[in-house]
Formats: structure tokens, C-alpha cells, sequence
């Protein structure tokens, strides 16, 4: 997928999103905005970590 057409997705996905979440969604931008390349590549894959050991985690966390 190009940088264009993730913008157009995008754009199209902010048209449908609620107010109180896109103030939520400003904030976040803003601060990834501010990160280096290293510290947005870390926080990719710790989310990706997040997202795919959710169950494990879970359980770690009982």
C-alpha cells in the first residue's frame, strides 16, 4: 500500500470516527509525531508483541 492511499484510508476512516476519538487520535499523532524513528520502530513492535501474546499476557498477568 502506497503513502497515498493509506492517507486516503485514512481521511476516509476519520469522516466516520466520533469527536471524543478523534481528540484521543489527535493526541496520540502528536506524540508519535515527536519520536525518532527508533523509538516508533520499539513502539510497533511492542504493540505487535501486545497484540499477538494478548492471551499470555493475559495469563501472566492472573
Amino acid at each position: 500500500m502506497t503513502t497515498k492511499q493509506i492517507k486516503t484510508e485514512i481521511q476516509a476512516l476519520l469522516d466516520t470516527i466520533p469527536e471524543s476519538v478523534l481528540r484521543d487520535l489527535l493526541a496520540y499523532l502528536r506524540e508519535a509525531q515527536k519520536q525518532t524513528k527508533d523509538q516508533a520502530a520499539l513502539t510497533s513492535h511492542l504493540r505487535k508483541i501486545i497484540h499477538e501474546d494478548r492471551e499470555l499476557l493475559e495469563k501472566l498477568a492472573q
